[in-house]
């Protein structure tokens, strides 16, 4: 186990685009309109618990059910590319109940550590080492905070238009690691 900054800057790419904190947005603010406080430090603890619970948890899980992580992974690289097809095309292929309010729920699960997350996480083991996907994790955890601290003042810096503009950036950046991480699995389950 070391640190490699390539890897943990890939895997922080790539959780970045999965979480998509900056898309969420709206979402957070609708939910302060809604419910008013929003507890930012529980929610982003909360959910960095969670991704690194199923970082070491996650792939026992699979073993228990006879799943290996190259199956997850191809699995998780479809996820992904219909989340990016979500992010790029402005559609929703998924649609969750709108939470009744602001607490660890709707934010920690499934906002910030929802399926995306833990599926990258688990195809993200399949490739990196697990030190470099817990500084990943902690580098968006971080940042998911700030995100949701200053929520209000992003808004009014990037607009509705640059919100959509940044969402649909890494969208398309989300959709080429699906592609990767799909071409890279796949020969596994046929070896």
């Amino acid at each position: 186990m070391k640190l490699d900054f390539r890897e943990i800057a890939t895997a922080s790419m790539i959780l970045f685009a999965v979480i998509d904190i900056i898309g969420s947005i709206p979402i957070i603010i609708d939910l302060r309109k809604k419910v008013g406080h929003i507890q930012s430090e529980k929610a982003t603890v909360v959910a960095g618990i969670l991704m690194i619970a199923f970082l070491f948890v996650g792939k026992e899980i699979l073993n228990l059910i006879g799943i290996d992580v190259n199956s997850f992974a191809v699995a998780g690289s479809l996820i992904l590319f219909f989340l990016a097809l979500e992010m790029i095309l402005g559609i929703t292929l998924y649609k969750d109940e709108a939470p009744e309010t602001a607490a660890v729920v709707p934010l920690a699960f499934p906002l910030i550590a929802g399926a995306g997350t833990m599926t990258s996480i688990l195809s993200l083991r399949a490739e990196y080492e697990t030190v470099n996907i817990i500084a990943a994790i902690i580098i968006n955890i971080i940042f998911v905070y700030i995100v949701l601290k200053s929520s209000g003042k992003i808004e009014n810096f990037l607009g509705k238009q640059g919100i959509n503009v940044v969402r649909k950036i890494f969208g398309v950046i989300l959709l080429a690691i699906a592609v990767k991480l799909f071409a890279t699995n796949i020969k596994s389950l046929f070896i």
